[in-house]
């Protein structure tokens, strides 16, 4: 029908006509890097399809009919478009629309070319491969599920984990799909620090650095620095580190394993302390004489020190930081060895120390008794509490003077103490170690002086009148003439004394005893005395014929002596001497009938006559006569 301005035509005659089938909706999927699969819903009235490949900047082209809904091309090349383009046939044999759809294949497996572990400032793996066609990412991931991606030939995987054994592979990526994997690359990563790093001390001075052993590790490099800055390192296969420690020091130690990746870039850091040094400088004094005082220096490492001493059973004596100690109310007379013990709060004590030995003072020995030997020595008896060889010293102190004896037994004299004197006598002890307290003194008074000068005078030929000086410290004196007749003594506070029972001719020994106010005696020895001649006895005067006059006698004594006669009368006095052994004397007289006064004495060896013999007298009458008579006279002795 046709229209125009007019009007409208009539209709034509209808004419019958048909439609072409629609194109084929085609989806593609690259299942691999060779092939790409086609699908498509079916199309209505379509009996036959037809599809033609075409690679991308390519003529070629491949042409297949099918009758399913999907047909897969192989044999592509890998990351390579083509493009496909599907017509449905109907059954007259029409083709109808068509449809071209264009496919990437799925990249092929990239090869792993290297693999890097970098220990450096920042830890990572980095991989590298060669890029493949087609692929628009790669990603890199590990046996151990870590990964990186990157759209170039390398990626970093980050962070690095220590002591791995790693496989890793390369998948490339496009829109149709991954790639299969690369071969696995097989890597290690550097060694972990070891858990635990320790240092053992078996023997001082000797020291050994130990770890636990770690997986991956090629050879240890250990590294020892101490807190002076001294350093030292080993490098070793083994988990043992030997070096040589000094005492008192802090060791700061690390162990890093290596392989070939590298160093653990960390490791722990351990310190270890060594025990504290030994003092060498020690010095023990004898402070007092049962304290020792110990000294020493400080040493390195030691935060507080012990002092002990075996034989108090280990008792800590000081337990202090300072380097001295006080041992006190220690035994006398013993030998302590002494230990001074360093510690320190991290490694305790060091009970390696030597000890040293410090004898006490001896013990005190006190004085028993005091025996008076002779006038100036005295013995003085002493206990002796300490060992054998202790040297022992009495001291004798007085107003003026001081005297001393030595002595290792149990006695020693003092001599030469000066007579009438008052000593304090102490004794000490006296070894190597020093020397004891004194013990308690006790007086010692020495006996009185002798008289210096003692004279014995005869008064009476039985009776004699002695007298002496004073002597020092004497309050009494005992005065003693001895001889083998006899004695005469007396006891007088005085300093004189008569003394009778004198034999006439006698050798006497001179004693004296000073005796002081307590008693103390001193026995004093003198010059002996000689009693004087006997007087003669039985004098008689006799008248001779030639008118001389005889006087005779009878000697008591040994006839030793001279003797003299002397005739005192009225008108004349007459002498004569007779020589020893003589007993009588001749006398020329000049007139008779007179009276004498005849004394017969004998002499002294000095030529003195003795005064004190008899006189006796006689009338003597003139011749014719008969005998005279005698007329004595005596004098009494005192007793």
């Amino acid at each position: 029908m046709s229209v125009n301005s007019g009007g409208r035509s009539q209709p034509s005659e209808p004419v019958r006509s048909k439609t072409v089938v629609t194109a084929p909706m085609l989806n593609t999927t690259s299942p691999s890097n060779n092939s790409i699969l086609v699908f498509w819903p079916p199309v209505d009235n379509a009996v036959l399809y037809t599809l033609c490949i075409i690679r991308e900047g390519s003529s070629s082209r491949l042409k297949l009919n099918t009758t399913d809904t999907t047909m897969t091309f192989d044999n592509l090349e890998a990351g390579v478009t083509y493009c496909i383009k599907g017509t449905a046939w109907d059954s007259s044999g029409l083709t109808g629309d068509d449809l071209t759809v264009c496919q990437i294949t799925r990249p092929s497996s990239p090869d792993v070319v290297n693999v890097q572990v970098n220990t450096g400032g920042r830890s990572l793996v980095a991989v590298f491969w060669i890029p493949v066609q087609g692929a628009e990412n790669y990603t890199a991931w590990t046996s151990n599920g870590q990964n990186c991606s990157s759209a170039l030939g390398y990626c970093n995987i980050i962070p690095v984990e220590c002591g791995q054994n790693v496989s890793v592979f390369v998948t490339a990526y496009n829109s149709a799909g991954p790639s299969n994997p690369s071969q696995p690359e097989g890597y290690i990563t550097y060694p972990c620090a070891p858990d635990n790093t320790w240092v053992e001390e078996p023997k001082a001075g000797n020291c050994l650095l130990k770890w636990d052993k770690v997986l991956l590790v090629e050879f240890y490099m250990a590294f020892i620095k101490r807190d002076d800055g001294t350093e030292n390192s080993c490098n070793t296969t083994n988990t043992i580190c030997p070096f040589s420690c000094t005492c008192g020091y802090t060791y700061f130690v690390t162990v890093f394993p290596y392989n070939s990746a590298g160093a653990s870039p960390f490791s722990h850091v351990s310190n270890y302390t060594t025990i504290p040094c030994c003092p060498q400088s020690i010095t023990i004094n004898l402070v007092s004489t049962d304290t020792l005082e110990v000294m020493w220096t400080p040493v390195k490492g030691a935060e507080l020190y012990e002092t002990t001493a075996a034989q108090t059973n280990d008792v800590i004596h000081c337990n202090d930081t300072a380097p001295v100690c006080a041992l006190s109310d220690l035994s006398c007379n013993t030998a302590y060895s002494v230990m001074v013990t360093p510690c320190s709060e991290l490694q305790g004590c060091n009970r390696t120390c030597t000890e040293f030995t410090q004898e006490t003072a001896p013990c005190t020995p006190e004085i028993q008794n005091i025996i008076q030997t002779n006038n100036s020595t005295y013995t003085v008896l002493i206990t002796t509490p300490n060992t054998l060889n202790t040297n022992y010293t009495i001291t004798a102190t007085g107003r003026y003077d001081t005297h001393t004896c030595q002595t290792r037994n149990n006695s020693c004299e003092l001599t030469q103490l000066p007579c009438g004197s008052t000593y304090e006598v102490t004794t000490v002890a006296i070894t190597a170690a020093g020397q004891s307290l004194p013990g308690y003194s006790k007086p010692l008074e020495t006996g009185p002086c002798c008289p210096l000068s003692i004279n014995v005078n005869q008064v009476t030929q039985a009776m004699t009148n002695v007298t002496w000086s004073p002597g020092s410290g004497a309050r009494s004196y005992i005065t003693t003439l001895m001889s083998s007749h006899g004695h005469a003594r007396c006891h007088t506070l005085n300093t004189q004394c008569l003394m009778g029972c004198i034999t006439c001719s006698t050798n006497y020994s001179v004693y004296m005893d000073a005796i002081s106010s307590t008693g103390h005696k001193s026995e004093c020895n003198y010059r002996g005395f000689s009693s004087s001649p006997c007087c003669p006895s039985g004098v008689k005067l006799y008248r001779r014929a030639n008118n001389s006059l005889r006087v005779y006698w009878r000697s008591l004594g040994p006839q030793i002596n001279n003797h003299t006669v002397e005739l005192y009368g009225t008108a004349a006095n007459y002498t004569c001497i007779a020589i020893a052994g003589s007993i009588y004397c001749d006398i020329q007289e000049e007139t008779c009938g007179d009276v004498y006064t005849v004394v017969a004495a004998p002499l002294g060896q000095n030529g003195m006559k003795i005064n004190f013999c008899q006189p006796r007298t006689y009338s003597v009458p003139c011749p014719g006569s008969n005998a005279g008579m005698t007329i004595s006279r005596r004098r009494r002795s005192v007793d």
